[in-house]
């Protein structure tokens, strides 16, 4: 069991609770928190105070007082008329990380908002009942609104969510798990709706399979050496102590231990005509390394960003203020996530050129051309390389940073915006495709270890080929490798290879 105290919570525990496998209560510390800032808001409505978002309009409108006797409306209001997200939903996962970030916030205790409200998040991660979240219509700036907006909704039995593996009437589904619906009272709405959770989610569980991504490039990295005949030399730890990036040297031990006692490497250790590798093959401490470097930036961003307030205004019960700021703007995470696109997309395109120095009989050292004993009558691996070229360009159009425009919305009042949650669905969009991309290496590779037999490479490496040869098999005869991609595709997601990563 989680307890959630408003801490920082790593990308570890997030993927965790999304994935059902953890659960999660409010700690007692945290729940006297929320209930001593909730009183302060009672105090306010009494005194008849003005305090935005409390009893005013919002954004535009903040100048605009509400009468005492419709502030529970005002909330209602406002968690409606901000549910205009469109397009395909967020996936339940990515949801279900939603949900606990925005419980987690709640429970730092700024929000001025009742404790049930973090109880029946938590009762909906038990009972998975998952909000329809449509994943576009947020700029990032006065919160994720619209996300969080369809979030809240499931919340009051408005909408739809997920459950049992239907998609339901939120009403129905909380019915079916026996939750209650919530009643908004004061500044719930706001509380609900402000902040970063959505961007943070789903940029959260990208970066989650990024780094694993990362890791495993070494592994698809050191099999195209091995099937290159390539030299280990300049993973030398020597080398790398002289220029010492912790992500260059941990690529680089990783690099010696996956390629440790290969015959392949003792066959070629005389009489090579060969001085250097490429620097597909030779550089890939450096920029493995500089991505992973640049994912442990983004990480650490994203977990402070876990523990964070990010409502606005917020209440602070030890003095009894509440104090409006821009904790909810996403420029943060909008540039972290479109540093770690860059980051991995640049992982895509060192792996695409390893690709094409295995298939290309101007380059793979002696291996059959397009690795097919048949070639001419047979094309074997020639669209492998092709595939990824697209995939690729695909990425670098993705690339594109999101947190450099700015439209200015609200009627001017919100006049600089993150653009955060385009980041972050950009970025998940680079992940999935260097999956892929990182899939037709590993079997390019294991096709080109085929024709270094019967000479073992090294002991990581040789796992690697075993496991790849699980899900697919040694080519041929020419067949369709599509299958074969996605199958490879599952394997790096269900975890296959995280021994060797």
């Amino acid at each position: 069991m989680l307890e959630l105290d408003g801490q920082k919570l790593s990308l570890n525990q997030i993927a965790a609770v999304a994935k059902g496998e953890e659960q999660v209560a409010l700690s007692s510390a945290a729940r006297r928190r929320v209930e001593e800032s909730r009183r302060v808001v009672e105090k306010i409505v009494a005194a008849g105070r003005t305090v935005y978002g409390v009893n005013t309009g919002f954004g535009k409108l903040s100048d605009v007082h509400v009468e005492p006797s419709h502030l529970n409306q005002l909330q209602l209001n406002l968690v409606r008329s901000h549910s205009v997200g469109l397009g395909p939903p967020l996936s339940e996962d990515e949801a279900r990380a939603m949900m606990l970030l925005r419980a987690n916030v709640l429970a730092l205790g700024y929000s001025g908002c009742r404790p049930v409200l973090i109880d029946t998040l938590a009762a909906m991660l038990e009972q998975r009942v998952t909000p329809v979240i449509p994943e576009k219509g947020s700029v990032g700036a006065s919160g994720d609104l619209a996300p969080l907006a369809h979030l809240a909704l499931a919340l009051i039995g408005e909408g739809e969510a997920f459950h049992g593996g239907e998609r339901l009437p939120s009403a129905e589904a909380l019915r079916r798990a026996g939750i209650e619906p919530l009643t908004l009272e004061v500044k719930e709405g706001l509380a609900l709706l402000n902040g970063t959770q959505a961007m943070a989610a789903v940029g959260a569980m990208a970066l989650f399979r990024a780094e694993r991504l990362a890791r495993l490039a070494d592994v698809a990295g050191a099999m195209a050496l091995e099937a290159l005949r390539g030299t280990p030399v300049a993973f030398d730890e020597r080398i790398h102590s002289a220029r010492p990036h912790p992500g260059q040297i941990a690529v680089a031990t990783h690099l010696r231990e996956l390629l440790r006692d290969s015959e392949i490497r003792k066959s070629h250790l005389e009489n090579d005509p060969r001085v250097q590798d490429a620097y597909s093959l030779r550089c890939m401490p450096q920029v493995h390394g500089a991505v992973r470097g640049a994912l442990t930036h983004v990480r650490k961003i994203v977990e402070t960003e876990t523990g964070s307030a990010t409502d606005n205004p917020l209440v602070f019960s030890e003095t009894r203020e509440v104090l409006s700021g821009g904790n909810f703007h996403g420029a943060p995470l909008a540039l972290s996530f479109d540093y770690a696109a860059i980051a991995v997309t640049d992982l895509m395109s060192i792996s695409e050129r390893r690709i094409d120095r295995l298939v290309n009989p101007d380059a793979n050292d002696s291996l059959p051309p397009f690795l097919t004993a048949n070639a001419g009558m047979s094309s074997g691996f020639m669209m492998m390389q092709v595939t990824a070229v697209a995939l690729l360009c695909e990425a670098k159009v993705l690339a594109h940073p999101a947190s450099i425009d700015n439209v200015p919305t609200d009627g001017g009042k919100e006049d600089h915006v993150s653009m955060g949650m385009t980041a972050a669905t950009k970025f998940r969009a680079i992940v999935d495709l260097a999956e892929h991309v990182t899939a037709i290496e590993l079997i390019t590779a294991a096709e080109g270890l085929e024709y270094r037999a019967p000479l073992q490479p090294g002991r990581g490496v040789k796992q690697a080929h075993e496991i790849v040869r699980s899900h697919v098999p040694h080519l041929t005869d020419d067949r369709s490798l599509a299958p074969d991609i996605q199958k490879m595709v599952a394997a790096v997601r269900q975890g296959k290879f995280d021994s060797l990563i």
